[in-house]
């Protein structure tokens, strides 16, 4: 959940990891990094998260400015979940996430 902006984290890491650090925060906006996504696309590719935990990151994420939501007039209606010029900001941090994960398991197979 967002911090109230009148107790905001001094520390920028504190405040970072408050803005995205639930794991389910951070599996969404690395789906997002590819493309816009569905509702139900994110929850078929996220193992584990509810919907419930799904719909509150998103609307959390949405509230503070990390993902967009595009409603589509259509029939029914179509709704698509893509990130900020804020959320693409994270992009360096996510893919360096990625880059330690891929070395720590390639050492762990080793032994």
């Amino acid at each position: 959940m967002r911090p109230k902006e009148d107790i905001l984290p001094e520390c920028p890491v504190a405040l970072t990891v408050a803005m995205i650090g639930s794991k389910w925060k951070l599996l969404i906006m690395r789906n997002l990094l590819s493309r816009p996504w569905r509702f139900n696309e994110l929850q078929k590719s996220i193992e584990g998260i509810s919907q419930k935990s799904l719909t509150g990151a998103l609307r959390s994420m949405e509230e503070d400015g990390i993902v967009a939501r595009t409603v589509y007039p259509e029939v029914p209606p179509r709704v698509e979940y893509s990130l900020t010029e804020l959320g693409e900001s994270m992009r360096p941090i996510i893919k360096a996430m990625e880059a330690w994960g891929t070395v720590y398991q390639a050492r762990a197979e080793r032994g």
